[in-house]
């Protein structure tokens, strides 16, 4: 790994991780000059954009300062909510590229995978092999339980497909409702009515702080709330507020709120010193919850798929300046 900055570069890679950089370093090959990180921007503390062209993920921190500096920025997501809030921010009309759909399955998968593990207590059952006891170990199979889809785009679309296979009664929330095989729902009338509710919504100014404690109070005695969509739908505070008062029975979340300095927080060797990871390590102490890092679609058929989309974009973008999917 090279995270110095090398003028000579065509692109750095930010956010890299391991399995991640290993197949864009072999569909690259040397035919573009390289180099990665599994660092944010704010991590590596780089004064200067070591390359023309950036590519992030979700939680480096771009300087306002190297708008001027960059030719393009490639997010290697299909979020691009981050985009657009930099793009509002800056004068320059910067290109700015994204991944078309890579980890819809992927991520659809792990949604279900947590709500079923939080629907039999897997978290609990684990803590209680040193004793070897069931005591109030009882799950809940999927057939007569409810399960409500809040935003049902490609990924809702899947989560309510493997959702109904597996038995559940399964309704959905969306602005747009555009598919006809949705049973659609308020959200009024869709939160009291879920045994297990899953966050799948885009990010906009308008849905932020979602699953807020007024709305999340009228949920059942005991629901459960899944979210692998953006962190900033569901405030750790509010989280934490509602497992206390049992208004929830199990949470599972991938994602969370400002995860940049989460991430960069808990990757340091001080973390303490974070007030977001002291919110955090209050949920998880919770005997129902189970929290995994931004890793919903980190499936080797997923990576493979993104990785060639990301190369697909650097090429295009070095032949023209410009990106196949892209901020118009």
């Amino acid at each position: 790994m090279n995270t110095g900055h090398d003028k000579r570069l065509s692109v750095f890679f930010y956010e890299a991780f391991e399995e991640e950089e290993k197949e864009l370093r072999s569909l690259l090959g040397e035919r573009v000059s390289c180099s990665y990180s599994p660092k944010t921007i704010q991590e590596l503390r780089h004064a200067e954009p070591p390359a023309k062209l950036i590519s992030i993920r979700t939680q480096s921190q771009i300087p306002l300062e190297w708008s001027k500096k960059l030719g393009g920025i490639l997010s290697r997501s299909t979020g691009y909510d981050h985009l657009i809030a930099y793009r509002s921010r800056i004068k320059e009309r910067l290109p700015m590229g994204f991944l078309d759909e890579y980890a819809t399955r992927a991520v659809a998968e792990q949604a279900v995978l947590l709500a079923l593990a939080l629907l039999r207590k897997l978290p609990l059952q684990m803590r209680k092999l040193q004793s070897f006891d069931r005591d109030g170990l009882t799950g809940a199979e999927c057939p007569e339980k409810n399960l409500l889809v809040v935003g049902v785009g490609r990924i809702g679309n899947e989560i309510y497909r493997i959702a109904h296979s597996l038995g559940f009664t399964v309704k959905g929330v969306d602005l747009v409702r555009d598919k006809p095989d949705i049973d659609y729902i308020s959200k009024e009338s869709g939160i009291p009515w879920a045994d297990v509710i899953i966050c799948a919504m885009n990010l906009t100014t308008e849905n932020k702080a979602y699953f807020n404690y007024d709305l999340m109070k009228n949920a059942k005695s005991g629901a459960i709330l899944v979210n692998i969509a953006r962190g900033e739908h569901t405030p750790l505070t509010n989280l934490a507020r509602l497992l206390e008062e049992k208004r929830l029975g199990g949470l599972g979340l991938d994602v969370y709120e400002d995860e940049g300095t989460l991430g960069a927080a808990l990757r340091s060797l001080q973390p303490e010193n974070s007030s977001a990871v002291e919110e955090l390590e209050r949920i998880a102490n919770h005997p129902n919850v189970i929290l995994t890092p931004h890793n919903a679609f980190n499936t080797a058929e997923a990576v493979r798929r993104k990785s060639q989309m990301s190369v697909d974009q650097v090429n295009h973008f070095l032949k023209h300046g410009d990106f196949i999917w892209k901020l118009t």
